[in-house]
């Protein structure tokens, strides 16, 4: 079995770089805290939404796509054309089918997506958190 793991770096208003990794048993709800995370120590609390966005964007386009699915496509079934549509709306930028398409098969290989269908038109969803909380232990 292998071990799933989500890394993110960022650097707050102060400069000092900040890493966080997470491996094992990764939801949706343990992801959207990274962010929250992120965002706190960012320096963002209590800024505008319109501050707020331009400092707790991330940096990569791994961590941008990851947080793009999770919190726009959380409850519906997608496809990699959509998340790229979706990806230039949102940043101004336009990855290839190709990055979109590794990056959403890393999200499977990690167990925050689900896939189905076949290689020509794989459908994704977001992996809907098992946990009732983000700190319950996985039953043995």
């Amino acid at each position: 079995m292998t071990t799933k793991r989500v890394k993110i770096q960022f650097t707050d208003d102060h400069g000092t770089k900040h890493t966080v990794t997470v491996e094992g048993q990764i939801t949706r709800e343990k992801v959207s805290q990274l962010l929250d995370y992120v965002e706190l120590m960012a320096g963002t609390v209590g800024r505008s939404s319109s501050e707020r966005s331009l400092v707790s964007v991330p940096r990569n386009k791994f961590d941008r796509l990851m947080a793009l699915v999770v919190g726009r496509f959380s409850g519906r079934i997608f496809s990699s054309k959509d998340v790229q549509r979706e990806y230039e709306v949102v940043y101004n930028d336009r990855p290839a089918l190709s990055t979109v398409s590794t990056y959403l098969s890393r999200l499977v290989d990690r167990g925050l997506v689900t896939r189905s269908g076949g290689p020509n038109e794989w459908r994704y969803a977001v992996r809907q958190a098992a946990s009732p909380g983000p700190f319950a232990r996985p039953s043995a």
